[in-house]
């Protein structure tokens, strides 16, 4: 039985499924769900549409977070089933994932455009026929070689991001996770605008 509830809001993080993948870069997606399922007492046990599923209210909204259990690159699975399920339109889906291309730590919103060569979000877009979903992009930064010079190649860049962040790293991405859950917090009270002028 599909169930639509009222202004429910979809909030879905990227990652692998396994303790292997854990803390890889890739999966700053399932860490910021994990961050924001503790920081509201939010239970993520029921396992849904592919998908590691909890549901309550943030800031008297009532939201979905889930984690894909479908691999990053076949998000769009799980998030089509998902707001096929609970009827979510789609202005009402909001993903959190990795981007190479912004600094490490970096946040930067966006209300909707292309996959910029992320795969997940190239799933998802493919899934839903639409590009006009909410994003928060959570920078990695791209690898460098010791001289600076940007490492290119696809395996390299696959390694990278398929490895866990150095504990330096670790001291930048950690304020970021908890930007991310404040990001959130003001998309729901705020609306988009008011939360891509604060946090970009």
């Amino acid at each position: 039985m599909r169930v639509r509830i009222n202004n429910m809001k979809l909030i879905v993080g990227l990652g692998n499924p396994g303790k292997a993948y854990a803390h890889n870069r890739h999966n700053i997606g399932f860490r910021c769900i994990n961050y924001l399922a503790r920081l509201h007492s939010i239970q993520i046990k029921k396992h849904q549409c592919q998908s590691q599923v909890g549901s309550d209210k943030i800031a008297g909204i009532e939201v979905l977070l889930a984690k894909p259990k479908t691999f990053v690159n076949l998000s769009g699975e799980a998030v089509g089933r998902l707001m096929r399920k609970y009827k979510i339109p789609v202005n009402d889906l909001i993903v959190i994932y990795d981007d190479l291309d912004l600094p490490l730590g970096k946040l930067r919103l966006r209300p909707g455009g292309s996959a910029g060569g992320h795969k997940g979000i190239k799933s998802i877009i493919s899934a839903l026929g639409s590009k006009d979903f909410c994003r928060i992009k959570v920078g990695i930064g791209r690898p460098t070689k010791k001289d600076g010079t940007a490492i290119t190649g696809e395996d390299a860049i696959v390694g990278y991001v398929l490895s866990d962040f150095t504990p330096q790293e670790e001291k930048a991405i950690k304020p970021a996770i908890a930007r991310a859950a404040e990001a959130i917090h003001c998309i729901l009270t705020e609306g988009m605008v008011a939360a891509m002028n604060k946090f970009n």
